[in-house]
């Protein structure tokens, strides 16, 4: 892993916790703690963030949801690889709901091979990446536009869902617990339960950074998703807790 890939996933893990540990980010990398706080100086020094003993925090103001352009390059490669996998899943002819979410866009472009598909997002960033496809219908849902997010959200938007029937849903989440899967907000949380209720098949993609983490709000529980696919394969206690749900894994080329 490129030292600039590690710091765009520390400073996605500080955003959506708050803080992080020296120790718990060398394991994890399997890197030299004087590698993490190398890495700590420069997001110090070029995205404000404060180092602490042990670790690091936000600055105050620094919480804000990530620009379009961080939230892409952020875990990118892993993003590339569970969007080719999400895009086996999907066959011509379908409807397809998607979220807004940077994985969503890197679907989204996985999916332009495939013909004649109609596509429903809340969205602003994957109607763009869509802008030249060819023979698809989409529809966007309406909505109130959330701060930096590229979400259309509100009552609108999932009153525009609950009128469609897809095929497919393809969402992300902000964490993965025993519990479910969370998102960082509470609007965009709702909007997706609605998208999961349109849909016959639901589907899960999230880097598998994304779990162990619980962000603020719920989306569903475990269950509540027919498949999970990932970048790569999921420890054996993961495993054992989304077959338990009957939940499908799918990571690289496999599958559990």
């Amino acid at each position: 892993m490129l030292a600039i890939e590690r710091r765009n996933i520390i400073l996605g893990k500080l955003r959506e916790a708050g803080s992080v540990s020296v120790g718990v980010l060398a394991a994890e990398f399997g890197v030299s703690e004087e590698t993490i706080r190398r890495d700590l100086e420069r997001l110090e020094k070029e995205n404000g963030i404060v180092k602490t003993y042990g670790g690091a925090v936000l600055a105050d103001g620094s919480a804000r949801e990530p620009s379009y352009t961080d939230r892409m390059r952020t875990n990118a490669e892993a993003k590339k690889r569970l969007a080719a996998l999400a895009a086996r899943l999907v066959q011509d002819g379908d409807s397809v709901i998607l979220d807004a979410s940077s994985t969503a866009v890197f679907v989204a472009r996985a999916l332009k091979s495939k013909k004649d598909i109609t596509l429903i997002t809340n969205s602003v960033e994957v109607l763009a990446e869509l802008s030249d496809a060819s023979g698809w219908r989409i529809l966007s849902t309406g909505g109130v536009l959330s701060g930096d997010s590229g979400a259309l959200v509100g009552a609108r938007a999932e009153e525009a869902l609950s009128a469609y029937r897809a095929d497919k849903a393809i969402l992300s989440c902000k964490g993965i617990s025993a519990d479910g899967f969370f998102d960082s907000d509470d609007l965009q949380a709702s909007v997706k339960r609605k998208m999961l209720a349109a849909a016959g098949q639901k589907i899960f993609a999230a880097d598998g950074s994304k779990l162990g983490r619980r962000a603020f709000a719920r989306i569903c529980p475990l269950g509540g998703a027919d498949a999970f696919i990932t970048d790569r394969k999921p420890s054996e206690e993961w495993g054992k807790l989304f077959a338990g749900e009957g939940t499908d894994i799918l990571y690289g080329e496999g599958r559990e």
